[in-house]
């Protein structure tokens, strides 16, 4: 780093030739490559080659997200009483835990490797008032890849002090390849019968609506281009998909929460989460520096944006005394035979 800080990378393989980099920079997936159905091995997520890289980037590559995953309007929220103003990053919104958010701090790591495994332990601890955040919270994420090609990903979090957490995992990813140009022909399935409609700002209206007889309908797999350019007004003010989905869910646990498949490598990604909500991001502010408009697409599993403005989402209030606790898990394969069937 700048200030002389080392930063590591680490590597977890599994037996099967799945591989996994991970950097305590941000803690950000920063390679993660798979088998396609020929046995080819490949990167399937958007990754920069150099420490340099990421210091520069701002597009939240494989980043860990926190303390807040997504927007905050006007970045001010009331908690007890007391209101509390959070950087603006985002025009007149806070984004993704502000301008210097777990994405871009130096996380202490750990390795370790158990029956199921190889992972890395990453440990923060964000000060009182870190971004205008009230209370020192310590966060802990640990990675592990199993030998059934799952990345799981696990979030730990207690406080001094009440205050709201959402992390989430914010890889992008291209089953074809970073090089192989556009998502749009990914098939994606979501199971979510409900969404969270935005104004043009993308701060959440308040409402939960509908997939039904919108571009948003994805309980059936569609090409993620299919209806990106449908002229609807949610699509109009996110330049896309840039969306959080209610997922459907009956006790809590881990549920499945979406499926992509490409049907040129076979590869297969499925998505399955703890989490009340899908955030489904086309990367559509993608520039060119360094990945092109729509070459990766993010899955990040999290609580609703906006959560602590509005009252009938679920909470994202952390208080002393409790655990926050998150998992995801993210599966790798191959669709069988190249038939391009789901399962």
């Amino acid at each position: 780093m700048p200030d002389g800080t080392p930063v590591e990378l680490f590597t977890l393989n599994n037996g099967n030739g799945t591989r996994v980099a991970i950097t305590n920079y941000g803690g950000a997936v920063v390679s993660l490559q798979t088998l396609d159905r020929d046995g080819v091995l490949g990167d399937i997520v958007l990754g920069m080659d150099s420490l340099a890289g990421y210091l520069e980037q701002t597009a939240y590559l494989g980043a860990i997200v926190g303390r807040y995953a997504n927007r905050i309007a006007k970045g001010q929220f009331s908690l007890d009483g007391k209101t509390f103003q959070l950087p603006l990053n985002e025009g007149p919104h806070h984004l993704h835990g502000g301008i210097r958010g777990f994405d871009k701090v130096v996380w202490r790591a750990e390795p370790f490797t158990d029956d199921r495994g190889t992972g890395l332990s990453l440990r923060h601890t964000s000060p009182d008032g870190d971004e205008g955040y009230p209370g020192t919270l310590s966060a802990t994420v640990r990675y592990q890849l199993t030998e059934d090609d799952e990345l799981e990903v696990e979030y730990e979090a207690v406080t001094d002090a009440a205050t709201p957490v959402n992390l989430t995992q914010h890889s992008y990813f291209n089953l074809a390849g970073p090089d192989s140009g556009d998502v749009l022909g990914h098939q994606l399935m979501i199971r979510a019968d409900r969404f969270i409609p935005v104004d043009s700002g993308l701060i959440p209206t308040g409402t939960i609506a509908p997939v039904a007889n919108t571009p948003l309908d994805f309980r059936s797999a569609a090409a993620i281009g299919a209806r990106i350019r449908d002229a609807d007004p949610q699509l109009e003010y996110a330049r896309g998909y840039d969306h959080s989905f209610v997922l459907r869910r009956g006790a809590p646990g881990l549920v499945h929460a979406a499926r992509v498949t490409d049907s040129g490598t076979g590869r297969t990604l499925d998505v399955s989460t703890t989490e009340p909500g899908l955030h489904f991001y086309s990367g559509n502010f993608l520039d060119g520096r360094p990945f092109a408009h729509r070459t990766g697409f993010s899955l990040e599993t999290q609580h609703y944006p906006d959560s602590p403005n509005h009252g009938e989402f679920p909470s994202t209030i952390l208080r002393p005394g409790e655990r926050y606790r998150s998992r995801t898990v993210f599966a790798f394969g191959v669709l069988p035979g190249g038939s391009g069937l789901f399962r």
